[in-house]
């Protein structure tokens, strides 16, 4: 729902974003400010700062950055719309009633029910399991060394033998069989009703903000299958949801761990590893890959080490690469799963092993290895051949050649003549990597890069002081306008904050609101209104150089004027401008 500018800013404005990040960020006021462990990367030292004049948090180890509606946002994945729902509550804020179609308040109470149906099935089976009804599963899970605490934490429960007990409660509660169909718990025919689980330990499934969305469940004895997963319902996508990452997006590592199964994550949680999750009963997806980008992009791949272990992690690779995803992969010989290594070595020796977790091009080149006799000259040739296949999937030369460096040290194969291999290679494909053209020099490539960027930086660097220090403004009158900003991101903010001033309220959390439907955007705009607090305008160098960079700006601003001047008169004037420029003397005493 589309909220109006005004009803945001209200709630913004009342919110305190000191009082709402300190509920989940220990702050120690320094100065004007308050400082903290970022919630969003994992360091030892304090670099998240929380401005209670500005409204606003930043982090200068990782760049997060924003109000207190992005925040919640970005810690507890909100959409715009919750976020605001929530402060809204916080701030006794009364949002618009959105109009909504017949249709579509239908689909909303049907997701309500299903999500309080689910919430009720969750409660019902953990109660089972502390009866004497649940003695088997409660026994099956203590046998796997679970806490009472973490019982508790996930939720655990059991799925009576008898079979229709759960449809018969939640008929009770005032439920049809219509809805009861919908939510996968229950199978409803001609021939009779029953559960769909039973006998069953049972393990509800959760989205990242803690809501009921599905379950599995494990058989006890010797009953197929041995995992049983909710089907798709309205609520449930197997492929878009990862078993513990309502636990693990708030972790403060910098990866997410990836095993295989409910018992493995969970077991890793207890040892501490909270950073664990799974898939659903499913091959890993894109969509996967996907939702873990949203919280990081690395990740180590903890999949048994067996068989299928090993090709679930071959094809979870490439898909993480497609996503954005960095991968390694963790050795866990001589056992079998995270948890049994636990179990035997403790979390202290699989910490050690996460540490020396392999990198994942390397795993595939040692899992490649193993389809040939290294004894046998002619396979000796087609590993070579097929490493250097491998090796050209970097289209980056500077990239390729490191592989090519740690291939050659790992398998003790000769650096010079798997670089030939590769390149020849490359070069009988036609079109591949060692085909390309070789990239300019790299000291060519900074200094052009560094020309392009030196215009961007003085616009940047001049509104982070503006921002930081409104009394500048009557410094550049007359000289500055927001048409002087020839960046387009950089226009649009000089505008706000000239517009702002003007009134006499620069407010840079309510600006910030204008990028948030933009990632990128927003990220830039964030750092604008912090950076200040590193370059502050308080020695004579600093001075000397704000002079500088109005002057930059100024020139750029002219520069660009000139290349689309409409007549003769125009262009005099510009290189008037221009000739001006080289006696003017700023001074900010």
């Amino acid at each position: 729902m589309f909220y109006p500018e005004e009803i945001v800013e209200e709630i913004r404005t009342k919110t305190d974003i000191v009082d709402l990040i300190s509920g989940y960020v220990k702050l120690v006021k320094k100065g004007s400010s308050y400082f903290g462990l970022c919630p969003f990367h994992n360091e030892k030292s304090p670099s998240f700062s929380v401005s209670p004049g500005k409204q606003m948090y930043y982090c200068f180890g990782c760049g997060a950055g924003g109000n207190a509606i992005t925040f919640l946002m970005e810690y507890e994945n909100y959409t715009f719309q919750e976020a605001l729902q929530v402060l809204a509550g916080k701030t006794g804020v009364a949002l618009p009633k959105e109009e909504e179609s017949k249709e579509a308040r239908a689909r909303a109470d049907l997701r309500s029910a299903l999500l309080e149906i689910n919430k009720l099935a969750a409660n019902y089976f953990y109660y089972q399991l502390k009866h004497p009804q649940g003695r088997s599963g409660y026994e099956y899970l203590k046998k796997r060394q679970l806490s009472d605490d973490t019982i508790r934490r996930f939720g655990l429960g059991f799925a009576n033998k008898t079979g229709d007990d759960l449809y018969r409660y939640l008929r009770e509660k005032g439920y049809g069989d219509g809805i009861l169909k919908e939510t996968g718990l229950v199978t409803i025919e001609e021939r009779g009703t029953r559960d769909k689980f039973w006998n069953r330990v049972m393990f509800p499934i959760m989205d990242v903000n803690n809501r009921v969305i599905g379950f599995g469940g494990r058989v006890m004895g010797d009953g197929m299958p041995k995992y049983l997963n909710s089907p798709e319902t309205r609520l449930f996508d197997k492929s878009r949801n990862l078993y513990g990452l309502n636990y693990a997006r708030s972790s403060r590592e910098k990866y997410l761990l990836i095993c295989e199964g409910y018992m493995d994550v969970i077991a890793m949680h207890q040892a501490g590893f909270t950073n664990a999750v799974a898939s659903l009963g499913t091959a890993f997806t894109l969509q996967h890959a996907t939702l873990i980008r949203r919280y990081t992009d690395q990740v180590i791949l903890t999949y048994d080490s067996d068989g299928a272990g090993v090709k679930a992690a071959l094809r979870a690779i490439p898909i993480l690469k497609e996503a954005g995803v960095g991968a390694r992969v963790l050795d866990m010989q001589p056992y079998k799963d995270p948890d049994e290594f636990i179990k035997n070595l403790g979390a202290e020796a699989f910490r050690e092993r996460i540490d020396r977790a392999k990198n994942s091009f390397l795993f595939e080149i040692d899992v490649l290895k193993r389809e040939f006799n290294l004894e046998d000259p002619e396979q000796k040739t087609r590993f070579y051949n097929g490493v250097a296949r491998k090796l050209l999937e970097f289209n980056e030369a500077l990239e390729r050649d490191n592989y090519i460096q740690a291939v050659s040290r790992e398998h003790f194969i000769n650096y010079e003549d798997l670089k030939k291999l590769v390149n020849s290679l490359g070069s009988r494909l036609g079109g591949g990597a060692g085909a390309k053209s070789q990239p300019a020099p790299s000291s060519y490539r900074d200094r052009k890069k560094e020309k392009e960027d030196g215009p961007k930086k003085s616009q940047r660097l001049l509104l982070t002081w503006l921002i930081e220090d409104p009394r500048l403004f009557d410094k550049i009158e007359g000289i500055i306008t927001p048409d002087d900003f020839r960046e387009d991101l950089y226009h649009k903010v000089a505008s706000m904050v000239f517009e702002g001033h003007a009134r006499g309220e620069l407010n840079p959390a309510g600006i910030l609101n204008h990028f948030i439907n933009d990632e990128e955007q927003y990220k830039t705009v964030a750092a604008l209104f912090h950076a200040g607090l590193k370059e502050s305008l308080t020695n004579e160098e600093q001075k000397k150089a704000f002079s500088e960079t109005v002057i930059k700006v100024k020139k750029n601003s002219l520069d660009e004027a000139s290349r689309t001047a409409a007549d003769i008169v125009q262009l005099q004037e510009i290189i008037k401008a221009r000739s001006a420029l080289k006696s003017l003397h700023i001074s900010i005493d």
